[in-house]
Order: structure tokens, then sequence, then C-alpha cells
């Protein structure tokens, strides 16, 4: 077999197939404002439109996610990262030249499909073109460009608070504009140089064996050992991200309601965590691929957990509700979506990777979406309920981390396995995996 060798820089991968995350980020403030704002009144959208068009939004990415991660693992990340950033571009463009809610509904759609197609893929792509040693560090540098998308998106937003739909479109415009220039840049990479290796390996197997193997049975998905990989990172994700979705998600709603400070404040308050954010995640970027790791990550998850306690025992006040947010801030560079993201390139082998990622990444936004129905509800009328069920998954999710990750076993050590062990259940082929 003609060794498959790398061709692409691993810091330009890591750069281009990293700016998923800022464009997710970007969306999914840009899209909150201008949705549920700027477009509101000109576009004469009622709340239960704007609510709509959000909501279907956030399951759009997780159908994009499961698609586009199938997809990746099929027929190879770059042909889906290249898709899917055309498809963000044209949804961008709808939403610029929306003239009524039929476009805005189609644009939002659009984008949220595109966005949960991406990530999937290129965050494999960033592990796979990564050498040994850099991958855990170039897998997180993707959350720094997601806290970067979520900086410049604000920042944009204070700036065009005020334009009504003038502003929504610059919004959109910028988005379009990353996305066109990310999209040349990308067209400059070669596909990914394991994902090669390991299609080219599975397509001169034995394909009565594979045939065999997947007649009748669970896709490798769901059997052992991967199905383990899958329950571990899918729950712990789906676990953090409640509590990440709401402070995101109804941070201001909840802020207002709960304390006599407005909006602007909260806007304020949730800024300061960015450079905390910056910070740890710089830290994580030093530590993630040596020993040293678990113990930072025991402090992200204890970060975590304090930020949740605070308004549990003090109550919801305007002094815990913002130390919450920096708290929370801090510990996502350390815990949270940047470990998952590790952890979903470390345990699940090369062909099922990016499937295995785009079904724990659409569990995550299901299990968010389901939650937010009933949170303004609690947040009005049973706040220390609401922040003890968010506690008690930040509990979970961290003893998830802290225990069970780290027994799995690693990717490596399932694809190379031999064909004779106990790891034939995982066929990997390309009939199977369909």
């Amino acid at each position: 077999m003609s060794e498959q060798k790398r061709t692409n820089g691993p810091w330009k991968v890591a750069l281009l197939a990293g700016m998923a995350s800022y464009l997710d980020a970007g969306a999914l403030i840009s899209s909150g404002l201008a949705i549920g704002t700027l477009f509101e009144e000109s576009m004469h959208l009622s709340d239960g439109t704007v609510g709509g068009i959000l909501g279907v939004q956030t399951l759009m990415v997780a159908a994009g996610a499961v698609l586009g991660g199938r997809s990746g693992d099929r027929y190879g990340r770059r042909k889906v990262f290249t898709l899917s950033l055309m498809l963000f571009a044209a949804g961008a463009t709808v939403l610029i030249a929306a003239t009524g809610p039929a476009m805005v509904w189609i644009g939002a759609t659009v984008i949220g499909a595109a966005v949960g197609a991406d990530l999937p893929a290129s965050l494999a792509m960033i592990n796979e073109e990564a050498p040994e040693g850099m991958k855990g560090k170039m897998v997180a540098l993707s959350e720094l460009l997601w806290g970067t998308g979520i900086l410049v998106a604000s920042l944009l937003s204070a700036i065009t608070a005020d334009l009504g739909a003038l502003g929504a479109r610059i919004l959109f415009a910028h988005l379009l504009v990353v996305a066109l220039v990310v999209l040349v840049l990308r067209m400059t990479l070669g596909e990914s140089a394991e994902w090669a290796r390991a299609r080219q390996t599975t397509a001169t197997a034995d394909k009565t064996a594979a045939d065999s193997a997947g007649r009748g049975r669970p896709g490798p998905v769901f059997r052992k050992p991967v199905i383990a990989a899958v329950a571990a990172t899918g729950l712990y994700y789906a676990a953090w991200g409640v509590g990440a979705n709401t402070l995101g998600q109804f941070g201001s709603y909840i802020f207002t309601h709960l304390t006599d400070h407005s909006a602007a404040t909260w806007s304020l308050l949730s800024l300061l965590g960015i450079p905390l954010a910056a910070g740890t995640g710089l830290i994580l970027l030093r530590v993630v691929d040596t020993s040293a790791r678990g113990r930072w990550f025991a402090v992200g998850s204890a970060l975590l957990i304090t930020a949740w306690a605070l308004p549990v025992f003090l109550g919801p006040t305007a002094a815990t509700l913002a130390a919450a947010s920096v708290l929370l801030a801090a510990s996502t560079g350390l815990a949270g979506e940047t470990m998952y993201k590790v952890w979903s390139q470390e345990l699940v082998p090369t062909l099922l990777r990016a499937t295995v990622q785009g079904t724990t990444f659409a569990f995550n936004r299901v299990v968010a979406a389901g939650f937010a129905f009933a949170t303004p509800a609690l947040a009005r009328h049973h706040p220390t309920l609401l922040f003890s069920l968010v506690l008690a998954l930040a509990l979970g999710a961290s003893l998830i981390g802290l225990l069970w990750i780290p027994r799995l076993s690693k990717a490596r050590e399932l694809d190379h396995r031999p064909p004779s062990s106990d790891v034939r259940a995982v066929d990997i082929s390309p009939e199977v995996i369909t």
C-alpha cells in the first residue's frame, strides 16, 4: 500500500478548520440579536416566530452535525467542510438580503445546518493532521477561536444595536466575509492523510467479513468498545451544556427578571469573563498533551461546580449571578466543551470519529433545546430549583470526566488492534458505516 503522507501544515489546518468554531459562535450571537431584536420590528416578527426561528436553527445545528459527521467519515473531511462553508455563505447571503419572515426562516435554517455539518469534520481534520504530542493542543485552539467569535460578534452587536434591520445585515455581512475568506483558504488544503490511509486500508479488507459483521447487527458506533466513548462524551457534553446554554441563551433574561439591573449591565459583566476564558485556554494549550492535563481539568471542574453552587446556596442575586458568569467563563478553558472536543478525537477510531462527534454534538443541542423550553418559567417562579438542577448536572458531568473517561481505550489502541482481537466488532469499512 502506498503511504499517504501529510501534505498540510498542522497549524494552518488548526486555524482554518478551527474557524468552524468562530463561525458557530458568531452565528449564535448574531442570530440571537438580529432575529430576536433587530429584525423583529421591521419584519413584524411575533414572539412565537422569533422563538420558532431560533429553536429550529438550534435543531438544524443538531441535524447538520449528524449528517456532516457521517458524511465526513464516508467521503472525507475536506469535501464536507468545503461544502458546509459554501452552504453557510449562502445562508448568510439570504439573511443579508431578507425582506420578510420567509427569508429569515430560510437563512437561519441553512446557517444552522451548515454550522452543524462543519464542526465534526473540521475537528477531526485538526486532530488527524496534528503531529503526535500536539493533537490536544491544536484541537483546543478551536475553543479559543470560539471565544474570539463571541468577542467579535458581541462588539459588533454593541455597535449595531441601534441600527435596526441595517445592523442585522451588518452582523451577517461580517459572517459572510469571514466565511468566504476561510473558504478560499481551505481550498488550498489537501485531504486528511490519516483518513485517507484508514479509508484505503478498509477498502482493501475482506469485504465478506465486513458484510457479515454488519448484517443484522447494530452499527459500529453502537457496539463495544466505541459505544463507551459515545456514551461518556455524549453524557458529559450534554450535562455540561445545559448550564452553558442556560447562562448563554437566557443569562440576560434571568439577570433582568431576578435583579433590579438592566440587560446592558449583564452584557458588560459577561465581557469580563472573556479574558479569563482566554487565559485558562492558553494554560490548557500548554498542558493538554501532558500528564498535567488531569489536574487542570479538576481545577476547571471545581470552578464549574462553584459557579453553579453560588446562586443555589447564596440565592440568585446580582452578585452571585455575576460571579457565576465569571467563574463559568474561567472554567471553559480547562473543562466543558474544550475537553469534550479533545476526548472526541482521542477515543474514537479514525473512520468513526466525525460520526461519533456529530452524534454527541447533536445530542447536546437537543437536550439543551429541550431544557430551554422550561427555563424561563423556572427562572421566574422557581429559580433555586433551576440552579439546583444545573448544579446537579455539572456535578454529574465532572464525575464522568474525572472517573469514567480516563479509563476508556484510546483511538490508537482501537485502530491498531489486530482483526483477531475482541475489537473485531468495530468494523469501520464504508459499507458498515453506511
